[in-house]
């Protein structure tokens, strides 16, 4: 998938990234990361999202860089609503 050149700030997406190859069953395994861009920077390879805290509680809220090479796909989604 082709990602893009430009992504605001504060944009809400989801982004897929491959995970690597699960050794039991050696199929590819992915993570998937829902919350707000911080900054997307093309040039150094890398996204920084304030990912959101899981909807029942049992991860919170925290900052994450993602390697652009470990996208796989990226979406806008909405907004939550509490």
């Amino acid at each position: 998938m082709p990602l893009p050149g430009i992504i605001p700030a504060g944009a809400r997406i989801v982004v897929r990234t491959d995970d690597g190859t699960d050794e039991r069953t050696g199929r590819t395994t992915f993570r998937d990361f829902v919350g707000h861009v911080v900054s997307w920077d093309p040039s150094a390879g890398e996204l920084v999202l304030d990912r959101d805290a899981s909807a029942n509680g049992r991860r919170p809220a925290e900052r994450v860089t993602i390697k652009m090479a470990t996208i796989v796909r990226l979406k806008p989604v909405p907004e939550r609503k509490y």
